[in-house]
This record gives C-alpha cells, sequence and structure tokens, in this order.
C-alpha cells in the first residue's frame, strides 16, 4: 500500500509543469458552455427541473464540441463532449415520452384536479380508476332519461361531468344533480356485490350532459382488490348521499316550514307520539317547548303566577318515547308553539300521500 502511494507521489511531482500561461483568453464559444453548464447544474427537481436540468446540459456540451473542434483542436475534447449531450438529449426524449404517455383526456385531468387532486389522490392510483371505466365519456341529450323508476337494473355507478340530472318519481320532482356528483350513489349503497335491484326513481337529463360510468363487476373487483381505493369511494360517496340528504331536507323545510332531523332513521321518531307515562326528562323537554310559545307573564307576584303544565299526547300503544329534542323544531321555523304538535301532524298527514318521501323515510331502502 505505501509502495503505491509513493509511487503515486513521484508522478504527481515528477509531471511536467506549465511553462509558461497562454496571454490570451479562449473564445466566447468556451465561456458560454460554462456559462450554460453552470445554469444546468443549478436546476431543481421534478419533471419540470429534469426538463431545466438536461437541457441546459445539452446545450453546455454541445457548445463545448464546437469549442474543442474549431479552438483546442482537440479530438478528445470533441468526442468526451459529444457523448455528454448524445446523453443529456436521449434523457429530454425520455422525459416527453413519459409525459405523453402519463397525458389525460381533458374531462378526466379536468375530473382529477377538482375531486381527487385535493384530497391527494396519487395520480397512478387515479389512472387504475379511470382505467377501470374504460376512459370512456357518455353523454345525454336533453330529456334524454338515464334510469326509468322500477325498470333500469341496478348495474354500473356513474359520475356526472357536465349537465344537470332531474330526479323524480311518480311525476314528482325530488331534486337536481350537478356536476361531479354520483348519480346513482344511493343504489349502488343499497345493494350488495350479489344482490340486484331496478331504479326507484326516474333520471332525466334537463341540459345536455356528459357522465362516466364503471360497470358493477368491473369496480366491485376493482374495490376489493385495491384497499385505498375502496376507501377513497367510500368518502366519496357517503359524502354525495350526505348531500342528497341535506337537499330533500332543505326542500321539505321550505314547504313546510320545519326543518326535520334527516340523523333520524324514520319520520315517525320526529313526530310520533310520547309514550303513556313520559319519564322527568321527558316533562322537562314538553316545558322547554312549551315555554318559548308563552307570552311573556305579566308582573305579578310570586305566589299568584303559575304555569300550567303541558299536557302530554296520548300514548302509543308499544312505541318508545322519543327524545325530547327530536321534536324540537329550529327556532327560526315560527312552530314552536303549545299546538305545533297538531300542526306538525296535520302537515305529515299531507305529506305521507307523497310515496316518494314516505319510502326514502321509512324503508330506508332508498336514500334519495
Amino acid at each position: 500500500m505505501s509502495t503505491n502511494s509513493s509511487r503515486v507521489g513521484q508522478l504527481l511531482l515528477q509531471a511536467s509543469a506549465c511553462i509558461s500561461w497562454k496571454q490570451d483568453v479562449e473564445g466566447a464559444v468556451y465561456h458560454l458552455a460554462n456559462c450554460l453548464l453552470l445554469l444546468g447544474f443549478m436546476g431543481g427537481s421534478g419533471v419540470y427541473g429534469c426538463f431545466y436540468f438536461f437541457g441546459f446540459l445539452s446545450a453546455g456540451y454541445l457548445c463545448c464540441v464546437l469549442w474543442g473542434w474549431f479552438s483546442a483542436c482537440g479530438l478528445d475534447i470533441v468526442l468526451w463532449s459529444f457523448l455528454l449531450a448524445v446523453v443529456c438529449l436521449l434523457q429530454l426524449a425520455h422525459l416527453v415520452y413519459r409525459l405523453r404517455e402519463d397525458t389525460l383526456a381533458e374531462e378526466f385531468d379536468l375530473l382529477y384536479k377538482t375531486l381527487c387532486l385535493p384530497l391527494q389522490v396519487p395520480l397512478q392510483t387515479y389512472k387504475e380508476i379511470v382505467h377501470c371505466c374504460e376512459e370512456q365519456v357518455l353523454t345525454l341529450a336533453t330529456e334524454q332519461t338515464y334510469a326509468v323508476e322500477g325498470e333500469t337494473p341496478i348495474n354500473r355507478l356513474s359520475l356526472l361531468l357536465s349537465g344537470r340530472v332531474r330526479v323524480s318519481q311518480d311525476g314528482q320532482f325530488l331534486h337536481y344533480i350537478f356536476p361531479y356528483q354520483f348519480m346513482d350513489s344511493p343504489e349502488w349503497e343499497s345493494l350488495q356485490p350479489s344482490e340486484e335491484g331496478v331504479f326507484q326513481v326516474t333520471l332525466t337529463a334537463e341540459t345536455s350532459c356528459s357522465y362516466i360510468s364503471w360497470p358493477r363487476k368491473s369496480l366491485h373487483l376493482l374495490l376489493t382488490k385495491e384497499r385505498y381505493i375502496s376507501c377513497l369511494f367510500s368518502a366519496l360517496l357517503g359524502y354525495d348521499i350526505s348531500e342528497k340528504l341535506y337537499t330533500l331536507n332543505d326542500k321539505l323545510f321550505a314547504k313546510f316550514g320545519l326543518r326535520f332531523d334527516i340523523r333520524l332513521p324514520s319520520l315517525y321518531h320526529v313526530l310520533g307520539p310520547t309514550a303513556a307515562d313520559p319519564g322527568p326528562e321527558s316533562e322537562k323537554g314538553d316545558e322547554e317547548v312549551c315555554e318559548p310559545a308563552a307570552s311573556p307573564p305579566q308582573a305579578t307576584p310570586t305566589s299568584l303566577q303559575q304555569t300550567p303544565p303541558c299536557s302530554p299526547p296520548p300514548a302509543a300503544t308499544n312505541l318508545p318515547a322519543p327524545p325530547s329534542w327530536a321534536r324540537l323544531s329550529r327556532p327560526d321555523s315560527g312552530i314552536l308553539g303549545e299546538d305545533s304538535s297538531s300542526l306538525v301532524l296535520e302537515d305529515f298527514e299531507e305529506v305521507s300521500g307523497s310515496e316518494s318521501f314516505m319510502d326514502y323515510r321509512s324503508d330506508g331502502e332508498y336514500m334519495r
């Protein structure tokens, strides 16, 4: 080891030193090449950083080739510079090929930026989802039906990209479906993978619409294989269904002046009668309901001021008493009077004629 080190030292010491330095500097091509190489090595990371890096290096090494050929007149300088320039150009060609391969159609690119990019979904995962729908964008003409109540089978899951779709049942309007909302999320969640069913509503395009659709079997196979995609669809479908529920809830509030609580399993638990012997907590809740409707008491002595107890509604057979908060309406609804229960029950009898709302609230099978 010591012998090798001594030989290297002798070669370095015995190397001929520069006898005289050149008085003139190299030409402009040489300095341009070094400036381009300096800028290239200042490039960042990522796809565009690689474009910057290899682009400046390619230009710099090509300038070195010109300098070696015309000024330095050295074959080794020309060959090495040319080889490095070719390598950098090949890297640029590879980057361009990868970008063209990763390019999505305009509709799918906009869908990714709107729906998946805020959730930080990887692009490769999104490509698997798009590949499952065969990268096809389907269209609906104005007044064309996507599904007919009681006839169209539930064999796919669709997402609206543009336009507006009207949802109705028995000719009664329920709500609209807007872009980047699922068109049949309640139907998808209502069935198991091995079950079959038909639509309980009619979906009609009010304008020219475009949408993408996943076949039921293919999507179930993808969700079974990819746990991350399964969790992603569960979150998106859950949010979409809740938006539809709140839309129906706001519609009823605007019609009857009373906002129903959509978290309850059915309307009966909101509007149903109490049990025969309500407990202390339910009596306290009844008093809280009656207090806002009562007019402000006159300034009378404490001994003469008496508050009549609120009489509970008639008892219901074999039915549990709902919580007291379930019968409370919103303060701005203006129905917090002593006879609010009777008003609500009258409205409820009017609503009971609508099969669409009752089916949705009581059966629980259809959540629109």
